[in-house]
């Protein structure tokens, strides 16, 4: 089931906050609302997020496009600020966003309705490089995945938060498709439970055998020998090779440092930021303290209390065994390494 469609001028969208009890798609026919779908968390995940940004900015263009050449960029740039304001630590959105005003800029000289046509055309284009993207991550990180790996993972880096197949995931299905036996554990991913509803849901789907562990509880699976390894995504990456994730990731690199666990992050170049030196530098999306308070509309906790909900935490790279990307895996990795990786990657592209 595709979480992204663009089908008429419309972006339908899986409505992810009502998974796994309904599957009920959202029309979306303008950015401003497009901005509000990512941020009320309708759909979620790095590349997932960037690829809507993608069709928000389309689906500006297609609204500008009798405008003159001036209200036309004058608008887009509107746009593209309030697209990127969504959510912060998720570098794929600003990188969709400003390869977006990039082609626009490059076709300054065509009419607001031409270059309207050309920027859905690259929203689409996007959309279609994650797929392939991402099946590229599956096929390096497969390689790591030792047959009847028992594999634990956190929050959802599957096809629901991607375009589609999924990057943490994606390596999942595609050891299994190589004819691994493979298992999953995957982490409820408190407070909004994105492991116990939409990863297990995903791999439930295709009879990937997958169990549900609270948060807390992966400390003891490792101490009982039932993990043998962690993989998870990323919504920024440092230069350094620090990583952003959803919150309860550093804790599970720690623990996976301790008990002598490989820890593997699987990203695309897109939610790389060289710009930042270290993860220090991340900005760490905070979010409404009702996630923590209440569930699904009844309060849980008492009321008056303090609440602090962190969205995502920041796992320095010694705690990384390698990042697996769409052209090749980067082991150890540094500042020295990522940025010789990246320059590598571009030379194979000239």
């Amino acid at each position: 089931m595709d979480a992204i469609r663009f089908e008429r001028n419309k972006l339908m969208l899986l409505d992810q906050r009502l998974l796994p009890a309904e599957a009920i798609y959202l029309e979306y026919s303008d950015w401003r609302t497009t901005a509000n779908a990512i941020k009320e968390m309708v759909v979620r995940g790095a590349p997932a997020i960037g690829a809507v940004a993608a069709f928000g900015i389309a689906l500006a263009a297609d609204e500008l496009k009798d405008a003159d050449t001036s209200g036309f960029f004058a608008g887009l740039t509107v746009a593209a600020k309030g697209l990127k304001a969504a959510r912060p630590t998720a570098v794929n959105l600003a990188w969709a966003v400003e390869r977006m005003l990039a082609v626009a800029k490059s076709q300054s000289a065509c009419s607001p309705a031409q270059i309207a046509k050309i920027l859905l055309e690259e929203a689409e284009q996007i959309a279609q490089e994650d797929l392939l993207v991402n099946k590229k991550i599956g096929d390096f990180g497969a390689a790591l995945i030792p047959d009847n790996a028992r594999v634990l993972t956190h929050c959802n880096a599957g096809a629901l938060a991607t375009v589609a197949y999924g990057t943490a995931l994606g390596v999942v299905r595609s050891a299994v498709a190589a004819g691994k036996q493979v298992s999953v554990y995957a982490d409820e991913t408190r407070p909004y439970l994105q492991g116990s509803r939409l990863t297990a849901w995903e791999l439930s789907r295709e009879n990937i055998p997958v169990t549900i562990i609270a948060d807390n509880m992966a400390g003891f699976l490792m101490k009982q020998k039932k993990i043998d390894l962690v993989i998870v995504g990323a919504d920024r990456i440092a230069a350094n090779g620090d990583v952003a994730n959803k919150i309860g990731t550093y804790s599970l690199a720690v623990l996976a440092a301790a008990h002598q666990l490989p820890f593997y992050v699987a990203a695309p170049f897109s939610t790389f930021d060289l710009t930042l030196e270290t993860g220090e530098e991340i900005p760490i999306e905070e979010r409404c303290e009702t996630e923590l308070t209440h569930f699904y509309g009844k309060r849980i906790a008492p009321e008056g209390v303090g609440c602090y909900n962190p969205s995502f935490d920041v796992t320095p790279a010694n705690y990384l065994t390698a990042i697996i990307t769409e052209a090749g895996i980067i082991y150890q990795p540094s500042t020295e390494k990522i940025h010789s990786f990246f320059k590598e990657a571009a030379d194979d592209l000239l």
